[in-house]
């Protein structure tokens, strides 16, 4: 395994002169002999064990605890004293500390006590990760721990203390030597991330790759590609630990609901050759490389032109792909990730969880779809309310006065506009080919008070019709294409299959066939003429009433009856 950290550690916010003293400068020293035991305030410096005033009853009662191995005090160890650690922090945590450095093979947690050891499979390791620590400090939880040589050559624990019994510690040893043993197949705990996306519905582009990776940790280089019809691109960090970070955190996060997967493992290159700054490859640390577009580099050159950065990649002066502001954008409008573990990472991960907020400088996403070529006779606010909300949560429509068959939808989240594009973009509506495209508005204004619009303009911000207002919303994975099969749900008892029907073919359809559920009839599918025909039902049929206290639930299905 490559030994990471030998030259040019990272910058860190704390720099060792600020690190707290250790313990034992104004600690009374207990000498004990060479089975040492750990004493019941807990207070352990560099494997001394310390406490305001002996107490032998506290010493006989911690006894049992753990064994340790002490010779020459001071010098390196692979044994490694782990201190002010969190309370609730657990043995894959103290675990993941190490295993950028190389093999753990033993850890021991003293939950209150604020400490923990770790066991590296030899001194080089620990050193360092020792020498690594000094330099940065480590964090868990988002608090400051302070790492340092234990005086102890050997971690022993009891029979009653041991990993044995310890499902959690086992589990976390395993999980540490499962990583390593990977080194054959891929490369071991390293600067460069290989990332692969996965089910990649909606488009990913280097950007959205920066945008999100930079948030666990200073990215240097991205390089972008294709193979075997999968997105894929390897990312590289400083150092080993922020790319053990990133790994840890967002390996299998999804970038946008139930899609966009990523798989995230160590490459075997260390270091990444960029020779193009473009839209392929970057290098952050280098921002005068070419693009590899002769015109556009003979341009810059000479200074710029007209409309074009001087360096087009100094600032991010736009993303390629609104739903970068899946994981940058404001409370109102930024589906962060799901599920993601913050806890038990490097402290720049922590700041993930600003994944719901947008940074200052950050451009504001747009969220306003142009919509034409509608059917001026049958289009209405309240149509385009229902269709469009099959994708996301439209907030407000205006229909163009002057121009009846233009309309503007304003929708709650960036990535929903891109969602109803994909979705509805050149689909057959009331017998137009309708268009959709972003609009260059960034909101839809209300009309002003007295002046007359005609009911062309709607505010939905308060409806209770929206289908994700809940984040995470299991609408999300139920999103699909129109098809001429339609999913109903919220079908009450009383109604029967034959209303139903009645009440497609009222709206207009025509119903070819109709299933409940077998395990739940509150849903059923039913399957009309056309994909057109189905649009139309659904705008229609969406909320209807089937009785007094239930209104009918309409999308689009991927199933056929």
């Amino acid at each position: 395994m490559k030994r990471p950290f030998s030259n040019n550690p990272p910058v860190c916010p704390i720099s060792p002169a600020t690190l707290p003293q250790d313990d034992d400068e104004e600690m009374l020293q207990v000498e004990r002999g060479s089975d040492e035991l750990l004493s019941q305030t807990g207070a352990v410096s560099n494997g001394s064990v310390m406490s305001p005033a002996p107490n032998h009853a506290d010493n006989n009662n911690d006894a049992k605890k753990v064994k340790l191995d002490t010779k020459n005090p001071g010098a390196p160890s692979r044994v490694i004293h782990i201190r002010n650690i969190p309370n609730e922090v657990t043995e894959a945590e103290i675990v993941h500390l190490g295993i950028p450095f190389g093999k753990v093979t033993n850890v021991l947690v003293l939950k209150g006590k604020n400490q923990a050891f770790l066991e590296m499979s030899d001194e080089v390791c620990a050193t360092t990760m020792v020498n690594y620590f000094t330099n940065c400090t480590a964090q868990l939880r988002g608090r400051a721990v302070y790492v340092q040589f234990s005086n102890h050559k050997e971690l022993k624990t009891d029979q009653t203390h041991s990993n044995a019994q310890n499902p959690s510690a086992q589990a976390a040893l395993q999980a540490a030597q499962a990583l390593v043993n990977q080194t054959d197949t891929q490369g071991g705990p390293n600067t460069v991330l290989r990332v692969i996306v996965e089910h990649m519905i909606y488009p990913v582009t280097l950007d959205v790759l920066y945008q999100i990776f930079s948030r666990v940790g200073k990215v240097l280089k991205i390089v972008t590609f294709t193979k075997n019809n999968t997105f894929q691109a390897l990312i590289q960090y400083p150092d080993v630990v922020t790319a053990q970070a990133a790994k840890m955190t967002l390996d299998g996060q999804n970038i946008y609901n139930a899609c966009c997967t990523l798989r995230i493992e160590y490459s075997k290159l260390s270091n990444l050759n960029v020779k193009y700054n473009n839209d392929k490859s970057r290098d952050y640390t280098n921002p005068n490389l070419p693009t590899g577009d002769p015109a556009l580099d003979s341009a810059l050159a000479i200074g710029g032109a007209p409309g074009v950065l001087a360096s087009p990649f100094a600032a991010m002066h736009g993303l390629s792909s609104p739903l970068t502001a899946a994981y940058g954008a404001s409370p109102a409008g930024g589906m962060p990730f799901t599920g993601m573990p913050l806890a038990g990472v490097t402290p720049t991960a922590a700041a993930l969880g600003a994944a719901g907020i947008r940074l200052p400088g950050q451009p504001s996403p747009n969220c306003v779809l142009l919509v034409s070529n509608l059917n001026e006779e049958m289009v209405t606010p309240d149509a385009l309310f229902t269709l469009f909300g099959v994708y996301g949560d439209v907030q407000r429509v205006k229909i163009l006065f002057n121009k009846k068959d233009n309309a503007l939808v304003q929708m709650s989240e960036p990535h929903q506009t891109q969602l109803a594009i994909s979705h509805l973009d050149k689909m057959k509506t009331w017998g137009k080919q309708i268009r959709v495209t972003l609009s260059k508005h960034q909101t839809v204004q209300l009309p002003k008070e007295g002046q007359p619009d005609a009911g062309l303009t709607k505010d939905y911000s308060n409806s209770p019709l929206h289908r994700f207002k809940k984040p995470g919303s299991k609408n999300y994975q139920n999103i699909y294409p129109p098809s001429a099969t339609l999913h109903l749900s919220n079908i009450p008892p009383t109604v029967d299959e034959e209303q139903i029907k009645e009440a497609f073919t009222h709206a207009g359809a025509s119903v070819k066939a109709f299933k409940f559920f077998p395990k739940d009839r509150k849903m059923a599918l039913i399957q009309l003429g056309s994909v057109e025909e189905a649009i139309a039902a659904l705008i229609k049929m969406h909320n209807f009433q089937l009785s007094d206290s239930s209104h009918l639930r309409v999308s689009f299905s991927k199933s056929t009856i």
